[in-house]
């Protein structure tokens, strides 16, 4: 894998770049669409590829270890082959839904023993296993295994957690180290930056993962609850640490803002959930700001989805089409919402690339922000 920076903002810390992978280019900054059991709900790969352009989409190592299971992966010959997608995929390596797993995971040395939340079977998730379970996923880039810390976090748990994720980190990389990907083609390791809200923890999170000089690097443990304000500080500060010349993820955020924001601060890529769940609940998000289609308001308005953008979904279905899908509860609403979520995140990503380069991002951000923010 191989990381070009090409333009960096002269008002903040916005960067623009592209990252190689065999699998094609990411022209950073990116976001990734999720597609956590192997699919982005509700939307098609080529809705992805030619309507949403989408360069790269995320996949869940829990998940599809439980669904379909590495077996069925291998068989097929990788992810890629299994669900026909040609572009790049990153894979979670489960910290995250683990931790969600509160009430039936056990953490320790060795590893995190949970109970899935399908069948109640008992399984161990190891640093080791982990990483030969996303080596059968095939992913173009794999995350270290981690553990997420909820907020509020007491300083001494964090402090815990951080080591632990840190030494979990070192055996991530010796594993990789020492095996081969199997379908032919590199595999890229991340490690994630843990620490909470406390900045000396994410310093000593920080230079220990820039110490591990991996491909990329990510920061972890935001947007789980803490204000807009504190996830900007640990960003910023993370960011000023970790190497310039490798990619910076941040990992689950967010909305509109925060994706604008966390640019302004050095991230090169981020995912979330948000476009598309929130799109199956009738939230739309716009060039012009946020719609609740199911609001009676739109029930006469004909006009597109969203004129601002060219994608299939947004120009040639009106908000009062979408609206009445919604009403009738027909799933066509649910996949037309989605698409348009996700058309407007790449939208606003490749606009922010276009005006980091043009050198006049920040002036452009501070406008942005306040517009797709402003419910309509």
């Amino acid at each position: 894998m191989e990381f070009q920076l090409l333009a960096t903002d002269k008002n903040s810390k916005a960067r623009a770049g592209i990252l190689t992978t065999d699998h094609g280019e990411i022209e950073t900054p990116i976001f990734m669409p999720v597609g956590t059991i192997g699919s982005v709900k509700g939307v098609t790969q080529e809705q992805l590829k030619l309507d949403i352009q989408a360069q790269i989409i995320l996949g869940n190592t829990y998940h599809l270890y439980l669904r379909p299971g590495t077996k069925i992966l291998e068989k097929a010959g990788g992810l890629h082959k299994f669900n026909g997608w040609d572009k790049p995929i990153l894979t979670d390596s489960g910290g995250f839904q683990v931790f969600s797993l509160s009430g039936i995971r056990k953490i320790k040395e060795e590893g995190v023993e949970f109970r899935s939340h399908i069948d109640g079977t008992k399984h161990l998730f190891s640093p080791e296993s982990v990483m030969e379970i996303q080596r059968s996923i095939g992913a173009d880039i794999v995350m270290a295994f981690d553990e997420c810390t909820p907020y509020p976090c007491e300083y001494d748990y964090a402090e815990k957690s951080m080591h632990l994720t840190n030494r979990w980190l070192a055996r991530c990389v010796k594993y990789m180290k020492e095996t081969e990907p199997k379908y032919g083609y590199h595999q890229s390791l991340f490690p994630i930056v843990q620490g909470s809200t406390y900045k000396d923890l994410r310093t000593q999170s920080a230079e220990f993962i820039a110490s591990m000089e991996c491909d990329g690097n990510a920061i972890g443990g935001l947007s789980v609850g803490e204000p807009a304000e504190m996830m900007y500080e640990m960003c910023e500060h993370v960011c000023d640490i970790l190497p310039k010349e490798k990619p910076r993820y941040l990992m689950g955020v967010g909305t509109p803002a925060n994706i604008l924001e966390n640019i302004a601060l050095g991230i090169d890529m981020l995912d979330c959930v948000m476009p598309t769940r929130n799109g199956r609940n009738g939230m739309l998000f716009t060039t012009q700001g946020i719609i609740n289609i199911k609001n009676k308001k739109w029930e006469d308005d004909f006009s597109a989805l969203d004129e601002g953008l060219e994608a299939f979904a947004s120009r040639n279905y009106t908000k009062a089409y979408v609206r009445h899908l919604f009403t009738v509860n027909e799933i066509l609403g649910l996949q037309l919402a989605s698409i348009q979520n996700l058309s407007f995140y790449l939208w606003l990503v490749k606009e922010a690339r276009k005006h980091i380069i043009a050198g006049d991002f920040t002036e452009w951000k501070n406008k942005m922000v306040k517009q797709v923010s402003q419910r309509l």
